[in-house]
């Protein structure tokens, strides 16, 4: 496993270990934060993460690439390269490390800022509070996690109000929780009182755990043609194993 000087005594060391032809991702322990396939470096390898684009089936294709795309927490940016390159998204990213944004650059494919990209080292809850971004995000993307991996770092009713907040009438957050531990019965909780519980759509959990959870802006109740039309699309167009999601992915008001 190969180290990366350490942000600050507050913040854990960055580490990158490789196996198999893949690239992983790591804050100074065994638990994976982020992965990269070495030989499909804009492609989204793992699951979970795969399912954070489940967005995707609440609005019309042909109007993706004009929306606006955001990822609380930089991970390995499979999120970040994927929404930027694939899906030609104006995407920003906000990261409180800054020694995950030089790992990203250097081992993970992660392309400098340009017209569409900027990587933002800030504080997510700082981020998500403040009125600059209120109402600009169609896609917000929420992974927070630290080196313990045990439950989301910013997880309250009020955090996910914030959230909420930034974005657009059709926008829709996806979150990262843990399914089968037991913040995650608190943390649905907490952003179905934030968003309202017949905004919120969960899938079943992932072979690792991981759950991964949809709150959109304004609730919508797309049939099963609909959605069956929008997973064809998504599949076809980006290689996301859509069609997949409608089996494990239902409304949970």
């Amino acid at each position: 496993m190969k180290p990366i000087s350490q942000a600050g005594p507050e913040l854990p060391e960055v580490n990158v270990s490789e196996h198999d032809g893949i690239r992983y991702l790591h804050l100074g322990s065994e638990w994976i934060q982020g992965s990269m396939r070495i030989a499909a470096p804009d492609e989204i390898d793992l699951e979970y993460v795969q399912r954070m684009m489940a967005w995707l089936l609440f609005v019309d294709p042909a109007s993706v690439a004009q929306r606006h795309a955001m990822q609380l927490g930089l991970g390995a940016a499979a999120l970040t390269k994927f929404c930027r390159r694939r899906l030609r998204m104006q995407t920003t990213a906000i990261e409180l490390n800054p020694q995950v944004v030089a790992a990203c650059r250097t081992y993970f494919k992660l392309p400098p800022d340009d017209a569409r990209l900027s990587v933002v080292l800030g504080d997510a809850a700082e981020v998500a509070a403040h009125a600059h971004w209120q109402g600009r995000i169609d896609a917000l993307q929420v992974d927070l996690y630290d080196e313990e991996a045990a439950a989301p770092v910013l997880d309250s009713e009020g955090f996910y109000a914030d959230c909420r907040r930034l974005l657009t009438g059709d926008g829709c957050m996806t979150v990262n929780l843990f399914g089968r531990s037991s913040s995650y019965a608190a943390s649905l909780e907490r952003i179905a009182a934030a968003f309202g519980p017949e905004a919120v759509w969960a899938f079943k959990p992932t072979r690792e755990g991981n759950t991964v959870v949809l709150a959109l802006r304004t609730p919508q109740t797309p049939g099963r043609p609909e959605l069956q039309a929008r997973a064809d699309a998504v599949e076809s167009r980006w290689g996301l194993p859509a069609r997949k999601w409608l089996k494990v992915l239902r409304r949970i008001g």
